[in-house]
């Protein structure tokens, strides 16, 4: 996720050459900084909506090709309608085959979200003092996972989300993409001693609130993304002091 910081930013680091140890497991572990570089390589971490940028990080043939195919399947979606719009129309559009559409990507939907990178999420809820409840530890190690986000690349993202917000099927999906998150970060709680009600409360509460500030940011041409996360993030966390 690269050099722009969200408005604010919580602390949290681990302390620096100890790895963070995932759901008590000593085989799964990130060093700290993996948080900021691994942290920098998708946009969403909470709806796993596809990178910053839409764009390769390559100008391999491949890169190039699933970039274009995507470019394609968004206007067309703009368009038409994503439950109107057929791979065939996609592929055609890009000027390649279906079966080249099905190299990149499983299934329609998934032009519009990418695969998880839900570890992160967990090593940086991991980061977070173990004497804090389970809310305090979410919230927090969402802040820190967002700060290494930068704003999105020009309107890509926007129309991205705007297209899942107001598409039922697309949003069922978002929300399943979210249990899946919340899964591991329920598990990180636990191994680190929370009760597993307030885990699950803790964490779904937060995904929830991020997942409708996310929606609402995708309707507001002018509103920062950062803004519309550090908002839900203060919501749920409640006053300090």
């Amino acid at each position: 996720m690269r050099p722009l910081r969200l408005p604010r930013r919580l602390g949290g680091r681990a302390a620096a050459g100890r790895r963070i140890e995932l759901a008590g497991d000593p085989a799964r572990t990130l060093a700290p900084e993996d948080l900021d570089r691994k942290g920098s390589a998708q946009l969403m971490l909470v709806t796993n909506i596809t990178d910053v940028s839409g764009r390769p990080s390559t100008t391999s043939r491949r890169a190039l090709t699933r970039t274009r195919l995507s470019d394609v399947a968004l206007g067309l979606f703009e368009r038409q309608g994503f439950e109107q719009t057929t791979v065939a129309q996609i592929a055609a559009g890009a000027g390649v085959t279906e079966m080249t559409f099905f190299r990149h990507f499983s299934a329609k939907h998934r032009v519009l979200f990418d695969d998880p990178y839900d570890t992160v999420i967990a090593a940086a809820v991991a980061a977070q003092p173990a004497a804090l409840g389970p809310l305090d530890r979410v919230v927090r190690g969402f802040r820190h996972a967002f700060s290494q986000v930068p704003e999105p690349d020009g309107d890509v993202v926007r129309r991205r989300v705007r297209i899942i917000a107001g598409t039922a099927t697309l949003r069922g999906e978002a929300w399943r993409n979210n249990a899946e998150t919340e899964a591991v970060v329920v598990e990180q709680l636990v191994a680190d001693g929370a009760d597993p009600l307030a885990a699950k409360v803790a964490t779904a509460a937060v995904l929830a609130a991020l997942t409708v500030a996310l929606f609402d940011w995708s309707l507001r041409d002018e509103s920062a993304l950062g803004d519309a996360i550090t908002a839900a993030l203060d919501i749920v966390e409640g006053p300090r002091g």
